[in-house]
């Protein structure tokens, strides 16, 4: 069965993550479009100051403090939703935390609770949202990464939750289907973009961990999200150069083995001292939409392509002209 999607001002949205970076940005510009607004986090106080200004600023929304990592903390969430909306139209998993470092310097207990947020945290807010999709139709979307596609040295554990993110999501779109259930499923893969998630990363590195080049504005991700809350898409990549370093590895996963180790000395800054606080087991300098001191580009052609057809059509004959180059080129066995 097609998803009937909602106008946005028509809409019920809960988004995970709220209370910083993509999340937030997302929330207030949801709200600002007329949707009424969940906001879920892990940070009661800083959500509460958040719903303020949205409603100073005329908008319609309420918060529930949960840990993603707990399914029932999700559930609690969805159901204040319900309670204090009617509904929920679009369900929206944006809560993720980092680690920055080599993975065999990689603490277990760490690489558990980061996989707890950022994996766990999608299935739960799936399981949870077609629950109460089913019956009247709208739309998931899950913010991965352009790592859910390639690997990130420095940055592997992080990687590793984006690719069973899109595992588990690109999975669950096909038993929907097949389920002909009235649900959109999304997968947004952001490149590097311009918020907190580097500050508040656990960090491992010399110095301050930095965002992974180049860096775009949140805003962009924020209008992926509203996009696909009204439109069906399977999967958006926001930032043409991630596109780019995304076809480079699959057509060039050898060379790509090689070149990988310079992208090291870009996640750190040795000539700032790093937090010394995370968030992976507490929330940490909620509110936040963007990063201390790195500036994101607020354009990305791709992803702006990908919401008209005639762009988008172009756009997919030049990236299918020039993966049909990569194949016919003269291959190897590199094992």
């Amino acid at each position: 069965m097609k998803p009937q999607l909602k106008p946005l001002a028509d809409q019920v949205i809960l988004i995970t993550g709220a209370s910083s970076g993509i999340g937030l940005v997302t929330a207030r510009l949801a709200a600002g479009r007329g949707a009424r607004v969940m906001l879920v986090s892990r940070d009661s106080d800083t959500l509460a100051r958040i719903v303020r200004e949205i409603e100073a600023a005329g908008g319609v929304a309420d918060f529930a403090t949960a840990d993603v990592g707990d399914l029932r903390d999700v559930q609690r969430a969805a159901t204040k939703t319900i309670e204090r909306f009617g509904r929920i139209d679009t369900w929206v998993n944006d809560a993720g935390v980092a680690i920055y470092g080599k993975l065999l310097d990689t603490p277990m207990a760490e690489h558990e609770r980061l996989l707890r947020t950022n994996y766990f945290g999608a299935v739960h807010g799936c399981l949870t949202a077609v629950e109460h999709l089913q019956r009247e139709g709208g739309a998931i979307v899950t913010v991965g990464s352009i790592v859910s596609d390639i690997p990130s040295p420095g940055m592997g554990a992080y990687a590793a939750s984006k690719h069973a993110v899109k595992g588990y999501v690109d999975s669950l779109r096909i038993e929907i289907v097949a389920d002909r259930l009235p649900i959109a499923v999304t997968l947004i893969k952001p490149a590097g973009i311009d918020t907190p998630i580097a500050d508040h990363a656990a960090n491992h590195m010399d110095g301050a961990a930095l965002l992974p080049p180049p860096v775009y504005a949140p805003e962009l991700v924020a209008e992926a999200i509203l996009d696909a809350a009204q439109h069906p898409r399977r999967d958006v990549t926001v930032g043409g150069t991630g596109r780019l370093q995304v076809l480079g590895a699959l057509h060039f996963p050898a060379l790509l083995d090689r070149l990988g180790p310079l992208l090291l000395p870009k996640l750190h800054d040795r000539t700032r001292r790093g937090s010394a606080h995370d968030n992976l087991a507490a929330p940490v300098g909620g509110g936040q939409e963007r990063s201390r001191d790195q500036h994101g580009r607020r354009l990305s052609v791709y992803e702006s392509a990908g919401r008209h057809r005639v762009a988008a059509a172009t756009l997919a004959g030049a990236t299918l002209g020039l993966a049909t180059l990569a194949w016919l080129r003269p291959r190897r066995d590199d094992s």
